[in-house]
């Protein structure tokens, strides 16, 4: 009944099938019914997390040409109709008529990080929305759905499937302020879907009746699925891959308590075609790394107002006769034998160091196998690798160092190790690789610092400084350990 106050109320201010409304709300009942009334009305819901500062909120607003928004608790600078969504439970039912969208109409508008740093918005429509529901709901039982943990910011797109998906077989979408609110407060959910980094922070709180968890967003590690399992009477896990362009969720692996193994992406969903492919557009082999391509039903329209980007990301399906379009993810992965998909990161990290490309998440599984490393990133910086960490002991720079390179080349070893007690996240649970700390001079695998003595020292370690770019270099300080390297060398002499 609330939907349709909401859909009601926004027909009344000229929202029509396929206008785009804007809801600025937080996590809640009045988030949902408003998201549900778009829908009823015809609309295509933006979503805004009130948490993103408002230069960002104000261009999404206007590059999406909102005719309505919804707000609840919030408020946003707009010209358009700002409907408040406080008290629609409470408003006396409303008829609404059928706004007649069909599987091609637009359902939400979600923006993405964009490489010029404007974000860009993927416009999904209800044909991709529907085909997600329609596997989830074949896959998972009710009971399991009954209670589902709504954690995620709706401006991260699983928010479509922790809310509809219940509602689409009768369960209950279990509202919290954050995943951290499971280690609050006793919440009674069957359902958890949280990107590793945030499981991580509650593995060891997850509610007795959850029966099953679902992840996605970031690499799964093994480690972690042992956790969950240790912790917790969680019977399944699921290691879900997709993209926002692809209507969230495009392959799944079935993850139970006897498993052994690399952990994988598992198989396509109902009605997707995964395609890996090389360079040249063509079929790899099993067990050759190449870019992953999606087609299907979940591929969305294309990115609003964005032709020419839309053109060359979302190309025609030459596996599927003359209609089919396909997205090129940028993601890299391969074929096992037996039809199951690893995950092999990003073509966008990927980075050349001294003219090696490297591929910054086979380093992050490599630390992450230390015994001591929780869990790890990676990144680069001024042409070296900086890992961070987070620790479950006494572990130093030197020690990390000694583990990777018995294990990895040396242009793949990082220059510094920086231990972290949490690595810092984006308001979507994953690892916010921008909010990393520059490392300090305990970062490297050094010695203890004992100053250069005479002047041959004072020089030699003044130059190396300038050259390796650290703050100072001791007398007993190896060139290698703190970042240098052959063609460093050369250009000392």
């Amino acid at each position: 009944a609330a939907a349709d106050v909401v859909a009601a109320r926004l027909r009344a201010v000229g929202v029509v099938r396929g206008s785009r409304v804007a809801v600025c709300a937080e996590r809640s009942a009045e988030l949902v019914a408003g998201l549900l009334g778009v829908l009823k009305a015809g609309g295509a819901y933006l979503p805004l997390d009130p948490s993103y500062p408002a230069a960002s909120l104000e261009y999404m607003l206007s590059d999406a040409a909102s005719a309505a928004v919804l707000t609840f608790g919030t408020s946003v600078a707009t010209s358009v109709p700002v409907l408040d969504l406080d008290g629609v439970f409470a408003a006396s039912p409303v008829p609404v008529t059928p706004s007649g969208v069909c599987n091609g109409d637009a359902a939400y508008v979600i923006y993405t990080s964009g490489s010029t740093g404007r974000p860009k918005g993927v416009v999904v429509e209800h044909g991709g929305v529907v085909n997600l529901l329609a596997w989830g709901a074949e896959v998972f039982d009710k009971a399991t759905l009954a209670r589902t943990l709504f954690a995620t910011s709706v401006s991260f797109d699983p928010s479509v499937s922790q809310m509809f998906l219940p509602l689409s077989v009768g369960g209950t979408v279990v509202v919290v302020r954050d995943a951290l609110a499971l280690r609050e407060s006793p919440v009674e959910v069957s359902f958890v879907d949280l990107p590793p980094s945030a499981l991580r922070a509650v593995a060891d709180s997850l509610p007795a009746t959850t029966r099953r968890v679902n992840v996605g967003g970031e690499p799964l590690g093994a480690d972690l699925i042992e956790r969950v399992f240790a912790d917790s009477d969680v019977e399944e896990i699921r290691n879900q891959w997709g993209l926002t362009e692809t209507t969230v969720d495009s392959a799944s692996a079935v993850i139970r308590r006897d498993f052994a193994g690399e952990v994988t992406i598992g198989r396509p969903i109902a009605n997707t075609k995964i395609y890996i492919l090389d360079r040249a557009g063509r079929p790899v082999p099993v067990g050759v790394i190449g870019e992953i391509y999606v087609g299907g039903a979940g591929v969305a329209r294309g990115y609003l107002d964005r032709a020419a980007l839309t053109g060359s990301r979302f190309v025609a399906d030459p596996f599927a006769g003359n209609c089919g379009r396909m997205y090129r993810t940028g993601d890299l992965g391969w074929w096992n034998a037996d039809g199951t998909i690893g995950f092999a990161g990003r073509n966008d990290f990927q980075v050349k160091i001294r003219g090696f490309r490297v591929e910054l998440g086979e380093i992050e599984q490599w630390l992450g196998r230390h015994p001591l490393v929780v869990q790890a990133v990676v990144v680069a910086k001024y042409d070296r690798l900086v890992a961070y960490y987070v620790p479950a002991g006494e572990v130093d720079a030197a020690g990390l160092r000694e583990h990777m390179t018995a294990e990895l080349p040396g242009y793949m070893v990082p220059t510094a190790f920086v231990a972290l007690e949490t690595l810092p996240l984006t308001p979507n649970g994953k690892v916010d690789r921008k909010a990393l700390p520059a490392p300090d001079g305990d970062a490297y695998a050094r010695m203890g610092y004992q100053e250069p003595e005479g002047e041959i020292e004072q020089a030699i370690a003044g130059v190396w400084a300038e050259l390796l770019g650290v703050e100072r270099v001791g007398r007993f300080d190896d060139f290698f350990a703190l970042g240098g390297h052959s063609l460093l060398a050369v250009s000392l002499v």
